[in-house]
């Protein structure tokens, strides 16, 4: 599984994310369980009369939670999110705990003895979740202002842009080590350690690091998830499984096809009727999710990726019996959905963005994520350069209604958590405007004295 999957937070504007944090917690805990609940379903009325194999109820519970976490990173690539923030805001948020909560479910799941259970046992079963659900997240908030204060405090890795980018790496790697270590969830707690890292950590660097851990991070990312599809493509030429349900064909088809339906089904009985009620409770209409935008966030969580593979290796080749009918059957089907998921849905997520979301005038899609300006113009300057772009930027004007939030804000959560946070936090963990600014390494200074 890529612990380095949430991270991409340090590209993502955390204002607007967490401006929709209740929608995005909505989306990806509440409709995870619906989802969860109607793919349980599904497989449990349909499997049981195809006879697919000796499945037990934990494993049809298994089977929702591997088909519930979903990929959205073909969407993401599509979407910018200068152009679209909150629909961007609401397919990542959504995509990271909907894998979190997925994933917090899958564990607890393996924890109890489902066959025998009773109302002891499904309060149990509650309280494991929400264990799993806190203790993960209080655990990725730790790690991440640990290393914050790591990086602020201690003199080994000061304004060295080598030793903070693999500190940063370092810690956001141990988060996920302690995570596995406790048997918690590893990717909730590197979701939370990032945030905190990004409003942290991050500023505690120098401007060079942080342009070396943005792209870092990205590029380990990327290809941690090439390395997972490609050990599902070597995995699909593997016969054995393969050979184990080569006698009926059609019902190794017909699996997949109800895996994919209930999918697309499972997908559509949370957004739309979230999506209702979290417009009941947006007062500005550029806050509201309109039909379109439901769509878009529909169709963004069909793909199945990298989680639901590890997850369905990790519940049906336990001991080794992907001989099995069964568990070779749910391999080889799970393949199969992520294949087709990924490579035909994945495909047809540009073109249909195009026609639900057409901006003549803005660039709504990109192949690129956009990479903001403070981040490029430092690798293109020198030391007086930079010092001008500095003073220039702090007269570029702000939107007036960003500016009148600034001046005069509500008396919102996200206005006392500013003051708790410039009061108490940032002095000691650091963050913007709370450490003087460093344009790069010292050996870097020494040079531009020589120039």
């Amino acid at each position: 599984m890529n612990p380095l999957l949430p991270l991409p937070l340090f590209q993502v504007k955390k204002k607007q994310f967490f401006r929709n944090f209740m929608t995005i917690m909505l989306f990806g805990a509440v409709g995870t369980l619906i989802s969860f609940a109607i793919i349980s379903l599904g497989a449990i009325h349909f499997f049981k009369k195809m006879s697919i194999g000796n499945l037990k109820i934990g494993d049809y519970l298994a089977i929702g939670a591997i088909f519930s976490a979903t990929d959205s990173v073909c969407t993401l690539q599509v979407l910018n999110q200068d152009d679209t923030p909150l629909l961007y805001s609401l397919v990542f948020g959504e995509g990271v705990v909907n894998d979190a909560t997925a994933v917090v479910l899958f564990k607890a799941i393996q924890s109890f003895d489902l066959p025998h259970i009773n109302t002891t046992i499904a309060l149990q079963f509650v309280g494991n979740f929400l264990y799993l659900f806190i203790s993960s997240t209080l655990l990725g908030v730790l790690a991440g202002l640990l290393s914050a204060y790591i990086i602020k405090k201690l003199y080994f890795g000061r304004h060295s842009t080598d030793r903070e980018v693999a500190l940063m790496i370092l810690m956001a790697y141990l988060s996920y080590m302690l995570a596995e270590f406790f048997y918690l969830s590893a990717i909730l707690t590197v979701f939370f350690c990032g945030i905190v890292m990004s409003h942290y950590t991050w500023h505690n660097v120098t401007e060079s690091s942080r342009v070396t851990t943005k792209h870092a991070f990205a590029t380990l990312s990327f290809v941690a998830e090439i390395f997972i599809f490609l050990y599902v493509g070597m995995d699909a030429l593997d016969i054995e499984k393969w050979r184990v349900v080569s006698d009926s064909p059609g019902k190794s088809v017909g699996v997949s096809a109800i895996l994919l339906g209930l999918i697309l089904v499972g997908r559509a009985a949370f957004v739309f009727p979230l999506s209702s009620i979290s417009n009941l409770t947006k007062k500005a209409t550029s806050d509201k999710i309109d039909f379109k935008q439901q769509v878009t966030i529909w169709w963004a969580g069909l793909m199945r990726g990298a989680v639901s593979m590890a997850l369905a290796y990790n519940q049906f080749t336990s001991l080794g019996h992907t001989q099995l009918r069964g568990n070779a059957m749910m391999i080889t089907s799970t393949i199969t959905v992520v294949l087709f998921s990924t490579v035909v849905f994945g495909l047809m997520t540009k073109p249909l963005i195009r026609i639900l979301l057409p901006s003549p005038k803005n660039r709504m899609l990109s192949s690129e994520p956009s990479t903001p300006k403070p981040l490029t113009v430092p690798l293109l300057t020198n030391g007086h350069d930079l010092e001008a772009y500095e003073s220039d930027r702090n007269l570029i004007t702000r939107p007036t209604s960003l500016r009148m939030f600034l001046s005069t804000p509500s008396n919102t959560v996200h206005y006392y958590w500013r003051k708790f946070d410039n009061a108490f936090m940032r002095p000691v963990f650091g963050g913007r405007g709370f450490v003087p600014f460093v344009p790069g390494s010292p050996i870097e200074q020494n040079d531009q004295q020589w120039q």
